[in-house]
């Protein structure tokens, strides 16, 4: 998109704002479940920004216009701000402010805060709402003006459901909602108001196709302790999910229904609502009427810890995904420099390569591809037509996933190609040993991410260097590949969740390192938490490697690594050889042979 095109927007946006009584205008990046990636009809923010990373938030006034995002992404809103006139605030960065301090100090009494409540959640819209109006300033929640700006506007995405076997789940319907109707009670709620798409999946064991990557279904939940009321689109609903729902009491409504539900529905309790993953005008609707309590959404926690049935069929995922992420490496060291060959290239391959595997459904995220200094922007996309030419030099940043039915897969690995320097090689090895250190973490329950966080980023501290991000996220079965409540992260900012690591959770492995401008370097695993020795002391937990894949010996220099860092690599490339050899041609096994020995 051109910048003359965004300050036309920018411009056609003041004016409805004029029209409508609004001084400042906040576009989050968000459906109307605050899932991480948002379907095309939801791209609001990237509408009137130009900035399409997945995680942003724009305020407009009639004066200027600025956009707050994380670190993952400087680099990129940087490039995609340029001449737009928006302003970039650098999230968490020292000096920056917070939007809801931008918009205290900036803002004065008399003036009006519009947004519309379906996208921005109700944490965050109720915190707006104190703090502001105690400066006399107004909140108007209900309208999105870009209905009449964005003519062209794609249509909400609908997708038929698809039900899940017992096989694939390891509990029904009726033994996910049971224990949700505890917690319901023990809260002493009657109702639970739930808005959460991968939740309602999890507890209804059905798959959609509404959000990209994320296999759910755009759709609502009000479950009382007899009935579970079900919202979603008309033409989602399969006779198979129709006969589903009479079987175990669940009332079929349509998607649109909702907010009319809340506003008639005679309430004889108390709502369980989780103010992070609900939308502030449904929040709303459902306050004004009936006595509610905020708390997480029982399903959250109940979803992350994974039963034997779901750990059984991860594992075997895995190791099919493992295989074709090595065969990739193989290929692509092949066939540098004697085919052509550049990012978008490369990232159609090993999408091929998955679509053609047992059991595959969609990638889990769209693959992330970055050739030296593109690495260094963590959520870099190429396209056909904005990409770089790969050579047989310097390194190639994959990271990639996939939905299969039986598990959700991310890896990350960062490819040698050619010649690289010595400072990307002490790098590429301190990436290395944070990696592994996390893996052999032996810790007492109780223990959440932020306490073990410091095993990854420790080899990267001492060089008085970090990365932008957590270490590590949840990851879903045969759902988001960002998964909460767990993750692994030294400093939270506003809304994030730090967890208890539970016996049966998944989490991501992934620190780096990005040089803005040079290379990008990360390693990615994923995780499963289990127990250990119980004593004494208590019950000590570790983790258990679901990823087996080769980290490039070529960047691993021995002067930059620990004795005990050399051994468990060592110790993990020989259990990668075990595990894939068989699974391989003649010609890379005996590449992954050599790829696998020990430093």
């Amino acid at each position: 998109m051109s910048n003359v095109a965004v300050k036309e927007r920018l411009k056609l946006l003041k004016e409805k704002m004029e029209e409508n009584g609004i001084d400042y205008y906040l576009i989050p990046t968000a459906d109307f479940h605050n899932s991480e990636y948002v379907d095309k009809h939801f791209k609001v923010r990237e509408f009137f920004s130009n900035f399409s990373g997945s995680n942003g938030s724009l305020v407009v006034s009639r004066k200027q216009a600025g956009l707050w995002t994380d670190g993952r992404y400087f680099i990129q809103a940087e490039n995609e701000l340029k001449g737009t006139g928006i302003t970039l605030f650098r999230m968490m960065e020292e000096g920056v402010p917070t939007i809801l301090e931008y918009l205290e100090k900036e803002m004065t009494e008399g003036e009006t805060l519009g947004f519309d409540g379906r996208v921005v959640d109700c944490n965050f819209g109720k915190k707006l709402s104190e703090k502001l109006g105690k400066k006399g300033i107004a909140i108007k929640y209900e309208k999105d003006l870009a209905e009449e700006i964005w003519l062209d506007r794609p249509i909400l995405p609908c997708h038929e459901v698809q039900i899940l076997p017992e096989k694939i789940c390891g509990q029904t319907y009726e033994e996910k909602v049971a224990k949700v109707r505890e917690q319901m009670k023990e809260k002493n709620t009657a109702y639970f108001l739930l808005s959460k798409l991968d939740d309602l999946m999890w507890l209804l064991n059905i798959r959609g196709r509404d959000v990209v990557c994320n296999p759910v279904a755009l759709s609502y939940g009000f479950i009382t302790m007899e009935n579970m009321y079900y919202f979603i689109q008309k033409n989602a609903v399969t006779e198979e999910l129709r006969e589903y729902c009479s079987q175990y009491n669940i009332i079929l409504k349509d998607y649109h229904e909702i907010t009319g539900f809340l506003k008639d529905f005679s309430y004889e309790g108390t709502v369980l609502y989780d103010g992070s993953n609900l939308n502030y005008a449904l929040y709303s609707m459902a306050a004004e009427r009936a006595e509610t309590v905020d708390a997480p959404n029982p399903t959250e926690k109940l979803k992350a810890v994974k039963n034997e049935t779901e750990l059984k069929n991860m594992r075997e995922v895995f190791l099919r995904d493992n295989v074709i992420v090595t065969k990739y490496i193989y290929w692509l060291k092949k066939n540098v420099g004697k085919i052509p060959l550049n990012e978008y290239t490369a990232t159609m391959k090993i999408d091929d390569m998955r679509r053609e595997a047992e059991g595959f459904l969609d990638l889990s995220f769209e693959t992330i591809a970055g050739y030296k200094e593109n690495a260094a922007m963590m959520h870099y996309e190429a396209t056909a037509e904005n990409n770089k030419t790969i050579e047989p030099e310097g390194m190639l940043l994959v990271d990639s996933g996939g939905q299969y039915l039986g598990g959700t897969t991310d890896v990350t690995r960062t490819i040698v190609l050619g010649e690289i320097s010595e400072e990307i090689k002490k790098h590429f090895s301190a990436v290395a040993a944070g990696m592994i250190r996390l893996t052999h973490a032996n810790f007492l329950y109780g223990c959440s991410g932020r306490n073990l966080d410091i095993l990854a980023r420790g080899p990267l501290w001492e060089m008085n260097m970090d990365y932008k991000c957590g270490t590590g996220h949840g990851i879903g079965y045969i759902l988001n590949v960002h998964e909460g409540p767990q993750n692994i992260r030294w400093k939270f900012s506003e809304g994030q969740k730090e967890a208890v690591l539970e016996e049966g959770m998944a989490v991501t492995n992934e620190p780096g390192v990005y040089m803005e401008g040079s290379h990008g370097i990360r390693t990615e695993n994923v995780l499963l938490v289990r127990k250990g020795e119980k004593n004494g002391d208590g019950q000590f937990m570790n983790f258990e490697t679901l990823t087996y894949v080769p980290i490039d010996r070529q960047a691993l220099d021995k002067k930059y690594l620990t004795e005990r860092d050399i051994q468990w690599i060592d110790e993990y490339h020989e259990e990668v050889y075990r595990r894939l050899s068989t699974h391989l041609t003649k010609e890379e096994a005996e590449w992954l042979r050599e790829e696998t020995l020990p430093l």
